[in-house]
């Protein structure tokens, strides 16, 4: 079978202006795969689709806030629990 494609004058993604800008815009990303529960990607994407944003972007906010919150210990959860009984 004959190739129908002729790439002797293709140019590298960096060379052309939208695509170097695409590049760019994701600097400090990594593209990985993920195995998601169906339940989480189907709440992800219906949630990112009435943000109006992508599914993806929506998982890496989450993540990314997720990151800059401590959790919740047993003795911080106690110590809230006694003040608002207590009120």
């Amino acid at each position: 079978m004959r190739n129908e494609y002729n790439f002797s004058k293709a140019r590298r993604a960096r060379d052309v202006p939208h695509l170097a800008k695409l590049q760019a815009e994701t600097k400090g990303k990594t593209r990985i795969t993920i195995m998601l529960d169906n339940v989480v990607l189907e709440a992800f994407r219906a949630q990112a689709e009435s943000q109006g944003v992508g599914y993806q972007t929506l998982i890496n906010t989450t993540l990314r806030n997720s990151l800059s919150h401590e959790p919740i210990t047993e003795e911080t959860l106690r110590r809230i629990l006694r003040e608002e009984i207590g009120a």
